[in-house]
């Protein structure tokens, strides 16, 4: 026991985030396996539970099989945990048991945070994790006493609260499930303002990140935010509301329901429209969306707004030869390398994926394959209903997409390195580019 504590405590940060993500799916879906979890006359097969599991803890929501209708009130409750852990993320959450436990967060367990958070300092760490443990508890409690409002006036007064605390802790966690039953998702309550608005207002608060709300609720006026705030928080709405204006242009939907889809696609995956019957074009807006994603330090995916936002700041530079820099602050040079770094790696894995998924599932078009890819990996959860019908091979790469959409592409591969790079600097020499 020592010895492996020993192991554990000898990783890089990386490598435990990942093997932390790992192990809670593995166990999650052992759970799901359980005759106490299944219900009467529902088959769940090894590969269901697994991508059920993994779509959980990666907060993404596509289902290969009806939560509601295959799973007990107990394997319902494990998913909504699985939401939960995903959401917070593992780290997060190991921390918030040691400060209920009242034992001290070590070191090692703060260098996780940082990493996972994506933060770049150890001050008030601590106290990080404490809010943002308050917050989620918060939004969460009063998305729940909305929403029970709308299901309190169709199902019971029971039923009704299970299915409102597991919708405000899908939809602030910006994880697509449901379990409202039949693989409809919120379709039938797509006229309704307060659900669709609740619903929206938790996803947008989710995807802005914690860093985000801390520092609008401390500072309350925009131009005393910091400069991460300002950007995720004006990119955020201006993809928002073009989303919105597109997706009215381009498909048969009210501007509620536009609005909604233009949210959702922003991580969360809830759908009040049936995805499987957009044209091209606005399923084209919507892989778009959900490449960009959420914020960094929020439950969504994505290569993250402010992502978007430098690579966009440093075209704008290079074409008018200027400075790159944004709400009169100059962006370091590291940032925007990291940025474009992670922009060409996620685009690679997103057409590796596409490439595999076009040779195991043949019959279905290149649209279709490609939106389930993408959404898999900003772990989005929107789907035009193909997944329930995908090979096991199929669904094995959905499920691997899934895991690097969450962990982020960075952190898997930094867990690989074991050794620095030598210092050694060299003479510069130019290449001719364009």
């Amino acid at each position: 026991m020592k010895k492996i504590s020993m192991f554990l405590r000898n990783q890089p940060p990386g490598r435990m985030i990942v093997g932390g993500f790992a192990a809670v799916i593995l166990f999650g879906m052992i759970l799901l396996l359980l005759p106490i979890s299944v219900k009467d006359g529902a088959e769940v097969s090894a590969i269901d539970a697994l991508f059920t599991s993994t779509s959980a803890v990666c907060v993404t929501g596509l289902i290969a099989i009806d939560t509601a209708d295959h799973f007990t009130v107990f394997g319902q409750g494990i998913v909504a945990a699985l939401i939960q852990i995903g959401g917070l993320g593992v780290t997060s959450l190991d921390v918030g048991l040691m400060l209920v436990a009242r034992k001290r967060v070590g070191i090692k367990s703060r260098m996780m945070v940082k990493e996972a958070l994506n933060i770049d300092s150890y001050k008030g760490i601590v106290k990080l994790v404490k809010a943002v443990l308050l917050m989620t508890l918060c939004f969460e409690a009063g998305g729940a006493i909305l929403s029970f409002f709308v299901f309190s006036q169709d199902y019971d007064t029971v039923h009704a609260v299970g299915i409102s605390i597991f919708h405000s802790i899908a939809a602030f966690n910006n994880s697509g499930f449901d379990i409202l039953g039949g693989l409809r998702n919120l379709t039938i309550y797509q006229d309704n303002v307060l659900l669709n608005l609740t619903t929206c207002i938790l996803i947008i608060f989710g995807g802005l990140g914690f860093l985000v709300i801390l520092d609008i609720l401390k500072q309350k006026r925009f131009r005393k935010l910091t400069l991460h705030s300002k950007v995720v928080i004006v990119t955020s709405l201006v993809l928002l509301v073009a989303g919105t204006v597109i997706l009215k242009l381009t498909e048969n939907a009210t501007w509620l329901g536009a609005f909604f889809q233009s949210v959702s696609a922003r991580t969360a995956g809830f759908s009040t429209y049936p995805i499987g019957e957009f044209t091209n074009a606005g399923l084209f807006v919507l892989c778009i969306l959900m490449f960009i994603g959420a914020s960094p330090g929020s439950t969504g995916g994505g290569i993250k707004t402010s992502t978007f936002f430098i690579m966009f700041q440093k075209i704008r530079g290079t074409c008018t030869k200027g400075m790159v820099h944004a709400f009169h602050r100059n962006i370091s040079e590291q940032n925007i390398t990291k940025a474009f770094m992670i922009t060409i790696l996620s685009g690679t894995v997103v057409c590796i994926a596409v490439f595999f998924m076009c040779i195991l599932e043949p019959e279905y078009s290149f649209m279709q394959l490609l939106f389930e890819v993408v959404s898999a990996f900003g772990t989005v959860g929107l789907s035009t209903g193909i997944t329930p019908e995908l090979s096991i091979a199929g669904k094995g790469v959905i499920i691997l997409v899934m895991f690097i959409g969450i962990v982020g592409i960075i952190t898997l591969l930094s867990m690989w390195v074991s050794r620095t790079e030598p210092r050694a600097r060299y003479s510069e020499e130019e290449v001719a580019i364009g």
